[in-house]
């Protein structure tokens, strides 16, 4: 394969195996991750996962507030790079960055495109109750995930896998395919595959607000809400006015009548909930204050007196 001069654009975890594999195929001219962040309760800045592994292996690592301003194009034409491949990496890029590689800009994204474009696509495939999901490289154009298609893989979604599963699942499958689809791209083998709009979706920005749990849905979606948000933000409901996460759940056989979000059961056998006419275990929630921890074991010293009933708020 061609050793391609690569400027690689990430910052999060998921970023990380795609950089790994470019380490060892390609060279490495420049890093771009996003400015370090305050984190934990001190506040402390903190270093992405991409530039956590950039310092370790000695890559230049630049950081900009804002990628689309000029005198930062002008630093990134002076490394005079083959490629950008582009994973995750937060900041929409100008036409100007766009033309500055010889082959292109490359992305990997974490969906079938054009289904799931945007900046969400693992937690809305699940969340959608999907059951396929996968990776697709793409020459990148000035739309939203819109540019030609050129490498994908599939991976199926199975009826409990939580985001976490899946995005540790997609993030080798990712660098996988990058690698492959930069092997093509020596070859002179690689194909374009223009996307169309009729088939495309779009997964918008998850916020804390889009784990409020509605419980007039159906039950299968209050679970693929719950799945589709763990670790973060977390799915959440309100019971006497404290806010309880919800963190596994399994939806049960049978129909009720009862009011939406009213605690059917809350022993030793477990805590059910009506949601939209469908009956919901809660196996594991996390109470005001405290760890996450399963269901029943929390009831052992938290009875929670019938009737009662979650409630969005």
């Amino acid at each position: 394969m061609k050793k391609f001069r690569v400027i690689f654009m990430g910052t999060p975890e998921f970023s990380v195996p795609c950089l790994k594999a470019l380490a060892e195929h390609t060279e490495i001219v420049g890093v771009v991750t996003q400015p370090d962040k305050p984190r934990g309760r001190g506040q402390k800045l903190q270093p992405s996962p991409v530039k956590a592994l950039a310092e370790a292996e000695g890559f230049r690592i630049y950081q900009p507030e804002k990628v689309k301003a000029e005198e930062f194009a002008e630093t990134l034409e002076a490394l005079h790079p083959d490629l950008i491949v582009v994973v995750a990496f937060g900041q929409i890029l100008s036409q100007r960055i766009l033309d500055i590689p010889s082959y292109g800009c490359i992305n990997v994204h974490a969906s079938l495109l054009p289904k799931y474009r945007g900046a969400a696509p693992m937690q809305w495939s699940i969340i959608n109750g999907e059951s396929r999901t996968g990776v697709t490289t793409m020459f990148m154009d000035a739309g939203l995930d819109t540019g030609d298609m050129l490498l994908k893989q599939e991976l199926e979604i199975t009826e409990h896998m939580t985001l976490e599963e899946l995005h540790d699942a997609l993030k080798g499958m990712g660098a996988n395919v990058l690698i492959e689809t930069l092997e093509q791209l020596s070859e002179g083998t690689l194909k374009r595959i223009p996307q169309t709009d009729a088939e495309s979706c779009y997964a918008p920005m998850i916020g804390k607000e889009t784990g409020n749990i509605d419980w007039k849905e159906p039950a299968r979606a209050v679970h693929n809400l719950v799945r589709g948000l763990d670790s973060w933000p977390g799915a959440y409901t309100f019971l006497d006015g404290g806010k309880y996460k919800i963190w596994r759940t399994k939806v049960l056989d049978g129909r009720t009548d009862a009011a939406p979000g009213t605690i059917l059961q809350a022993d030793k056998r477990g805590l059910i909930v009506a949601a939209g006419g469908d009956l919901l275990e809660v196996a594991e929630l996390q109470a005001p204050g405290g760890k996450r921890m399963a269901a029943r074991d929390y009831l052992l010293g938290h009875a929670i007196s019938l009737p009662a009933g979650f409630t969005e708020k």
